[in-house]
């Protein structure tokens, strides 16, 4: 599902939201929890999961195509985990 078609299901099952509203409520969520990672927070969303980040070592890798090393820094990269009720969903 891309983010349209959510916004457009949005709109359908909720008659007082046009596709605009639904569109700016879409993005208010996306907005809140980027921000909230940025910030260095955890988001949690009961039954849905959570989002964190995890920080990665720097390391060293190798260039494909001509063999040299090279060094990756330490950086930081968002995290998902799923939570107990969307797992069993999604496995039932």
């Amino acid at each position: 599902m891309t983010k349209s078609e959510l916004v457009e299901r949005l709109s359908l099952s909720n008659d007082e939201l046009n596709k605009k509203e639904a569109e700016l409520v879409v993005n208010t969520i996306f907005d809140s929890i980027g921000n909230a990672l940025v910030g260095g927070d955890r988001v949690e969303i009961r039954g849905f999961g959570y989002f964190s980040i995890r920080l990665r070592d720097a390391r060293e890798a190798r260039n494909p195509k001509s063999g040299e090393v090279v060094k990756i820094p330490r950086k930081k990269t968002p995290f998902f985990k799923t939570g107990k009720e969307l797992r069993e969903r999604v496995n039932s």
